[in-house]
């Protein structure tokens, strides 16, 4: 199984394989343009046992150019009624996280225990980064395609995390290819669905798409979760996603761009607990006793019980012999190798069979 590692604020945290479960909070635009707001979504993060605090780093001008054609129009097709009549630079200016916000939101997030990192939508981004020295990046699904992007990203050297969305296989394969020529050897893949839904529809979701990046990309996968609720991702995690990316809003009622597929302070408190609950109960390869009361339980198994006074000398037989419960006596697979033996002491019934009442196995054991 694939695995990558990362810098933490704790140390190295390798992240795929059997290590739990990389849980990501996206914070997006849900900080509303408001500082404070932002503060409170890593707090959040942190509170809920979250693993990281994801930005998104971009500006207007570098996402778009600042037109009013058709082209740049983003009204219908899904989103969200407040959005009509706006565009795409409009829409950025007002949910882009300014770069100053960046390097004090990184402190609190690092004395939090939270990895710190984001998402670059140019080069210029990139840049900006890693004068952060962020220990990671993560790849948008609409930049997929983005092959100067990609390049520019990969040469940092550092781990990528990519979203594919609507991404074909091919352009999936083009990116992994492209992040591992120019200097990505660490690469994980979210599975995700960019929707936008505030009612996600279960089968459109076809969450095997997520094993199966990992067997034809060789690749940590996980699921970037763009859905409202957390029934998806548990699901993804259940299924082994080695990482989950959640967006987050400081308050329930917030009315954000995001707010829509994003899940409030205790929903994703709530989420965390149960993805841990369900990585207990996935535990690991673990054949036999599984548990105190398994331990205790085993001795209703069968064995072989005296069922009739037998007299020394006197042979097993069926009538003297059988196996029943519990699990005291020599184990059932003996039972045909016993009879016609002769006991080597009397045996009174209802006693369990051991190697050292029957005549030339008394040294035996039953290992």
């Amino acid at each position: 199984m694939q695995t990558f590692t990362i810098n933490t604020p704790k140390g190295k945290r390798e992240i795929g394989g059997n290590n739990p479960c990389f849980i990501i909070a996206e914070m997006s635009a849900n900080h509303g343009g408001v500082y404070e707001k932002a503060v409170d979504i890593v707090k959040a993060a942190a509170a809920a046992g979250a693993d990281a605090i994801k930005l998104q780093t971009y500006t207007a001008d570098g996402m778009t150019i600042d037109s009013r054609k058709e082209y740049f129009q983003v009204g219908g097709g899904g989103n969200p009624d407040s959005w009509t009549g706006e565009t795409l630079y409009s829409i950025y200016q007002k949910a882009y996280t300014p770069r100053e916000w960046h390097a004090p939101l990184q402190k609190i997030a690092e004395e939090l225990d939270l990895v710190f990192f984001s998402t670059p939508f140019d080069s210029t981004a990139v840049d900006f980064l890693e004068t952060l020295d962020v220990p990671l990046y993560k790849v948008a699904s609409y930049e997929v395609t983005d092959i100067p992007l990609l390049k520019r990203i990969a040469q940092t050297g550092k781990p990528v995390i990519m979203s594919t969305g609507f991404a074909s296989e091919q352009e999936i394969k083009l990116a992994v290819d492209t992040l591992r020529q120019h200097g990505a050897s660490d690469i994980g893949i979210f599975h995700c669905v960019t929707a936008y839904s505030g009612d996600p529809q279960p089968e459109d979701t076809n969450m095997a798409t997520m094993l199966d990046i990992a067997k034809q990309f060789d690749v940590v996968v996980g699921f970037s979760d763009n859905n409202a609720g957390s029934e998806i991702p548990l699901q993804a995690a259940i299924m082994g996603a080695s990482m989950i990316e959640k967006h987050v809003v400081a308050d329930s009622d917030d009315k954000t761009f995001d707010a829509n597929f994003s899940v409030g302070p205790a929903e994703f408190t709530q989420f965390v607990r149960d993805v841990r609950r369900a990585e207990k109960i996935k535990g690991k390869v673990n054949y036999g006793i599984q548990s105190k009361p398994e331990e205790h339980n085993i001795r209703y198994r069968k064995s072989i019980f005296v069922t009739r006074d037998i007299k020394k000398g006197d042979i097993f037989t069926p009538d003297t012999i059988r196996v029943i419960r519990p699990n005291f006596g020599l184990q059932p697979r003996y039972y045909e190798e016993v009879l016609g033996k002769a006991a080597a002491e009397d045996i009174e019934s209802g006693t369990p069979l051991a190697w050292r009442q029957i005549i030339g196995m008394e040294g035996r054991s039953d290992l």
